[in-house]
Order: C-alpha cells, then structure tokens, then sequence
C-alpha cells in the first residue's frame, strides 16, 4: 500500500482506496486551447505505469477510479513500455464497455521501434505510428494524437500535412504538440494557414512547482495568439514535488528503477538538495491547510486557469485516490497562500522582450 508523507503534523497519511463519486469531487472541465473539446482539468497519464510498474490488474483499478471520479482524460504514447501501455489501456477499455464519446483518448507519436523509418515525424511515420497505436489501443480512433517531439529532419509543411490527413480520415480528432518550442508551434500554425490545414491544439508541457517558465509566460502567448492550449505534465516532478526523496531514494520508487539514473542524480545533486530544502518549507503550508505535500503541489498546477488539464501519474490505487482530493484543495490557494508558495520558491518566471516579440 502507498504510503505518502507530508500531512499533518509531519505524520504518515495512508490513503483510504474508496472510491469517489463524480458528484462530491470538484472535477472542472476546460476547453483544449480554443477548440470545442472539453477536457477534465485533471487527467490521467500511462507513462512508466502501465505495461511497466504496475499490473494489468492494478491498472484497471487505476483507471476505474478516475473515470468514476469525473476524470475523462486518459494520456499514452506509442513509446511508453514500447507499446504496452496503449495495450493494456486498450485492454481495459474494451472490458469496461464505457461509452466511447464519454472519454478522451489521446497518444503519441515520435520513438515506434528501431529502425530509422519508425521514428520521427515522417509522413510515413505518422500514418503508420498512429495506426500501430489504434491497433494496441483497440479503438477506431483516438480524440487527439500528439507529436512527442519536433523533428528538424522533417519540413513542417509535411508534418502539418499528415497530422491533417489523420484528422480528415477520422483517425483522430485533433493533434497537438509536446515538448515543442514556442517558434516550432508558430511555424506549424503558418503552414497550417498558409496551405489551408489543421494547425495544433495544443501543447504538453512539464509543469510544476520548479518548472514553470514556459507553461506561465509562453504558452499563455500562444493560446492568445494561436489559440493553443496548455496540458500539463509531471505536477510532482516525477515524485521528487510528493517529499519522498527527503531522506534519499527509496526503494520501489521511481528514481530506482532501471534506466531512471538521470532522476536520481538530479535528486543527489546540489540543486536537488536545494529544492528538498524548500519542499521542506512547502510541507508547513501543507500541514497548515490539512493536506499533503503533493496535494499542495497538484492544486498549486490546477490553480492556473491556462493550464487546461494536469496529467497523473500513479503506481497505486491509494496515491491516486490522494492526489485526486487535490482538487478539494484548489479554493484554499488564497492569493496570501500563494504569496507564501512564491516567497519560498523564489523562481516566478518574468517575461522578456525578446522572447515575446520572437512570437
């Protein structure tokens, strides 16, 4: 069982597993950028979980719980547990039978194997990385597809292009970016108008506490400019915002998984240590306002109104249901809380000209 730290006064908080109903949870609902697709402003990810660190049972309950909770958003990617986690999520799908038009489906499209022509952002990659993915998923379609990456091998008008062939043949309904900088998202919204075709929705960014420039001063440029739209990803910096690595690196955490060295060494490093010092300091807010740590971090995301939805991330079915009460949280940012939050993080990100005008 999960157990999280950072609750009242400084004791261990064991999560309760039952589950909530879509009435007594605060979920919202935002528009993706300036589309007509409403989004649940929490929603939940597949990456390192499913198909990898946790069952397929487990899964299940995962995702039980968060659509019965009001959580109508479900992220994957072609590249996660190399294909798995489309599989499993596919899987689970399909044996709960929930109606298909009541839920999000969104994947990704950039690493499908490895050979040169199964990645990147080819028309060929595109047509067939996404067909791949339907395939695992068991679905006619998905509601948005994203470009995990952007691909100076491949000219922007063929990408736009194919991403608007995915669209007009009903494989998805839009696609977005993720990890794109505020230029490349530009340049794809001019091909799209210069040669008639669908321009992005919007973009996945990294987003929390220690990294925020991009998602509170550029992308707010793009929706007012474009209309592309925010979702959010890793709220609790993959674990290192939850204070579980105050004391080092746990065992079954994710910074000891294999292939996760980079996590564990930004954890050890001077900066990591300088952060735990300051999650240390968040904690007696926490504790002030009768919640956890990450729950704090998750609200502080949910706070920003041009952030359209928060992805999760969770191993078990008791971190999920404690990261969900999050919401409850949200109203209890006050603008004094913040100004507390703002005065311990010491990075509010201030816009520059050069950046702005390069838009």
């Amino acid at each position: 069982m999960s157990i999280r730290e950072g609750s009242l006064n400084g004791s261990i908080h064991r999560c309760s597993p039952k589950r909530s109903s879509r009435s007594d949870l605060p979920v919202r609902y935002r528009n993706l950028g300036k589309s007509g697709l409403r989004v649940s402003n929490i929603g939940l990810g597949t990456w390192v979980t499913f198909g990898g660190q946790v069952t397929d049972e487990v899964a299940e309950e995962l995702l039980t719980l968060a659509y019965e909770s009001g959580i109508n958003f479900f992220d994957t990617a072609e590249v996660y547990a190399a294909g798995k986690a489309e599989i499993v999520l596919g899987k689970i799908l399909k044996k709960k039978n929930w109606r298909r038009s009541s839920y999000v489906i969104s994947t990704k499209i950039y690493w499908g194997g490895k050979a040169e022509t199964e990645r990147g952002l080819s028309r060929k990659h595109i047509l067939e990385g996404l067909k791949g993915s339907l395939d695992r998923l068991q679905l006619d379609y998905v509601d948005i597809v994203f470009a995990n990456k952007s691909d100076s091998h491949t000219p922007m008008e063929e990408i736009v292009r194919a991403f608007t062939h995915v669209i007009n043949m009903g494989w998805a309904m839009y696609w977005g970016t993720s990890r794109w900088s505020p230029m490349e998202i530009m340049e794809a919204y001019s091909v799209a108008r210069q040669f008639n075709l669908i321009p992005p929705s919007a973009e996945q960014a990294e987003y929390h506490l220690f990294q925020r420039e991009k998602v509170e001063i550029q992308m707010p440029e793009m929706y007012n400019k474009i209309g592309v739209g925010t979702v959010g990803w890793s709220p609790l910096a993959c674990g290192i915002l939850s204070g579980k690595y105050d004391d080092g690196i746990p065992i079954y955490s994710r910074a000891a998984l294999k292939g996760y060295t980079w996590l564990k060494d930004k954890i050890l490093s001077e900066e990591g240590r300088r952060q735990q010092g300051k999650l240390r300091e968040l904690t007696v807010i926490a504790d002030r306002m009768g919640c956890t740590l990450a729950q704090l971090a998750i609200a502080w995301c949910l706070k920003n109104e041009n952030v359209n939805s928060v992805l999760l991330g969770a191993s078990t079915i008791e971190q999920l249901y404690e990261d969900i009460q999050a919401l409850q949280y949200v109203s209890k940012l006050t603008h004094t809380v913040m100004s507390e939050v703002e005065k311990i993080l010491g990075n509010r990100p201030v816009a520059r000209r050069e950046l702005l005008n390069s838009c």
